[in-house]
């Protein structure tokens, strides 16, 4: 996609973004985009800058390194959002490089960025990954553990755990999920709520997100994605 392409769709789901919150009764404002830019080229995240989205979604550390330092000089306002199941062999980096790790899902994770984040001086704010349909092919904390992680990780990282991510089955209703989601980041008073991509963000968007994560409907199908890191379309 060109750069005018990639203004044309952030607008598209920006124009769709305030229709959703007006439709629910939410203040526009309310509810921040994540573009998701895996496996998509550095030229695509400059164009999706110059059209002033400043918020990117990347699943894989390595890429993020690689695409991602070079333009903080250029764009500051720039926010990193590690979104794809972490390594705890890799939460240095993450600590190092993300504003934002969205994939906290378990307690071997937990510590791995406890000690990273004592390495590099600097922790970023951390969602905990809820696997909302107990899939075992998903990353994610159970429904059943977690309310205990999130107190557990509350009490390790305070108020840098800000709140709670998820990911519906591909083919339920993702409204149930989505609310369910919702209550629990109420219940423990966290404020962020991570859900949405680009076929049912609207619905997140009315079940209370604050975040959705949005890149084929920005960015375009990727011909050249690698097989082994296909992850659900965002």
């Amino acid at each position: 996609m060109t750069g005018r392409d990639i203004s044309e769709t952030l607008h598209a789901i920006r124009e769709r973004m305030r229709a959703a919150c007006a439709r629910a009764a939410r203040p526009e404002g309310a509810v921040r985009l994540v573009a998701v830019s895996k496996f998509h080229p550095q030229d695509a995240v400059m164009a999706a800058l110059e059209a002033g989205q400043f918020t990117f979604g990347e699943n894989r550390v390595q890429e993020a390194k690689a695409k991602f330092p070079p333009l903080r000089s250029r764009f500051p306002e720039l926010q990193l959002h590690i979104i794809g199941t972490l390594q705890t062999n890799k939460a240095r980096d993450a600590c190092r490089m993300a504003d934002v790790i969205e994939t906290l899902d378990r307690p071997a994770l937990a510590d791995a960025i406890a000690r990273a984040a004592d390495q590099a001086g600097r922790l970023p704010q951390l969602l905990v990954q809820v696997n909302v349909g107990d899939e075992p092919q998903k990353s994610g904390i159970s429904r059943d553990a977690a309310d205990a992680f999130i107190e557990s990780c509350r009490q390790r990282f305070g108020t840098q755990l800000v709140g709670v991510m998820g990911i519906p089955p591909e083919k339920d209703d993702p409204t149930p999920h989505f609310t369910y989601l919702a209550s629990l980041a109420a219940r423990h008073d966290l404020p962020d709520v991570s859900m949405g991509m680009s076929n049912d963000f609207e619905t997140a968007i009315h079940c209370g997100a604050t975040l959705i994560r949005v890149g084929t409907a920005i960015f375009g199908q990727r011909a050249s994605q690698p097989a082994r890191h296909l992850t659900p379309d965002l």
